[in-house]
């Protein structure tokens, strides 16, 4: 097995990369020298990078799937290893825009924290429950055996049927950290710090917790939690922030580059080496100490990747038709594709044989691909017409992961 190498597959899956950067890149204009991207940091950018940012994550997904050294060699095919290890960058920038978004609509909409949790948490809890039990439905028709605990903790979420689903749950916490905190505190200094003591606290929660079959199962769970709570802040000093990196750019955007794969190096190592997330399978009786080192660094690296983006943003004005589509439907997108992602595996969930192994690379992505977009709009039109039985009074658009809310009708 060539762990860690990536190998360039002879059958043109090579073609997947340059497609992906034509899907960031198409419609982009450089802002010039000495001219800034005014438009940076607004909803329609923002909307456009989470939106390829949720391609990435289903490749993330089907890297995982196809070339994660973890597997039997028997059944490993190369072309997507690039993905497999950086998943929680890709989840760091929902959690900055997500904290960005949420001040910045405190900061602009009257009554904002009014009705926040009907708006903002209960749209996002909605969708993960309907995924769950769309799931479910497809673990049986797989052929799963599951008595009717196993069914109990399914419909409970309890445990996951959709293991990629642990986001939707963490982010309504976060949420909930960012009401009370600005609900309760008469200055937003205060608040801002509530929000982090919230999260190191869900953080303290998750080190302490082995891996295991239930909620805060895996590092993945925390590991770029301290993210949100940072764009929270960017969000209250956007301007300074700006204007001090405008000073100086080229040095700012070469140290967040240094900082994006220096700290991810240093992340490899010790994750891989020196400490790891699994010292409950050794008995290391520092292990929960281990895996604050390792969070605390996958935390600063995945943050660097995101400082490198918007340094880029600052300067390159991003959005095209697909990306504008791909923004609004990123919640959708995260929940459904998983089941594709599975289907068309060496199996299924680890658990039954799938419907059919696509071992070509080229050929698997692009089957996951047109059946996750089919499924996305299906399960878009299942959550849309499930949430109209929540809604009362004045419409308003439900919430969607990792997206700056839109302005209510």
């Amino acid at each position: 097995m060539n762990k860690g190498k990536f190998v360039l597959p002879a059958d043109g899956t090579y073609v997947i990369y340059f497609l992906l950067g034509a899907l960031l890149l198409f419609g982009a204009r450089y802002a010039g020298r000495k001219k800034w991207n005014e438009d940076a940091f607004s909803l329609r950018q923002t909307k456009a990078l989470q939106g390829f940012t949720a391609v990435c994550i289903v490749f993330h997904h089907m890297a995982q799937k196809t070339g994660a050294p973890w597997h039997d060699p028997k059944v490993i095919v190369y072309g997507l290893e690039p993905f497999v290890q950086v998943g929680y960058y890709f989840v760091a920038v929902f959690l900055f825009c997500s904290g960005f978004g949420l001040y910045r609509s405190y900061k602009t909409k009257p009554d904002y924290l009014k009705h926040f949790c009907r708006k903002r948490i209960l749209p996002v809890v909605v969708a993960f429950y309907l995924s769950e039990w769309i799931y479910i439905g497809v673990r049986a028709v797989m052929g799963e055996t599951m008595d009717w605990k196993q069914i109990l903790w399914y419909v409970t979420g309890a445990q996951l049927a959709n293991s990629n689903a642990w986001y939707v749950i963490a982010i309504p916490f976060f949420y909930l950290f960012f009401y009370l905190a600005f609900r309760y505190c008469r200055r937003e200094g205060s608040a801002i710090a509530w929000v982090f003591a919230g999260v190191l606290v869900y953080m303290l929660i998750g080190t302490v917790t082995d891996h295991n079959n239930w909620w805060m199962r895996g590092e993945w769970w925390y590991n770029t939690a301290l993210v949100f709570p940072m764009g929270i802040l960017f969000g209250k000093y956007e301007k300074p922030v700006t204007e001090r990196a405008k000073k100086g750019y080229w040095l700012w955007l070469a140290l967040a580059f240094i900082g994006m794969f220096g700290l991810y190096k240093l992340s490899e190592l010790t994750t891989n080496s020196l400490w790891g997330y699994y010292g409950e399978n050794w008995g290391d009786p520092l292990k929960v100490l281990h895996r604050w080192g390792c969070a605390l660094n996958q935390n600063l690296a995945s943050f660097s990747y995101v400082c490198f983006l918007f340094l880029c943003m600052m300067k390159i004005r991003i959005g095209n038709k697909l990306l504008e589509i791909l923004g609004g439907l990123t919640l959708e997108i995260y929940l459904i594709h998983g089941i594709f992602v599975e289907l068309f595996g060496y199996d299924f969930c680890e658990i039954v044989p799938s419907i059919t192994y696509i071992r070509n690379v080229g050929l698997y992505v692009l089957v996951v691909l047109a059946c996750t977009v089919a499924g996305t709009f299906l399960f878009h039109l299942l959550y849309k017409n499930v949430m109209k039985i929540f809604r009362t009074g004045k419409n308003y658009p439900p919430e969607t992961i990792g997206i700056i809310e839109r302005t209510a009708e």
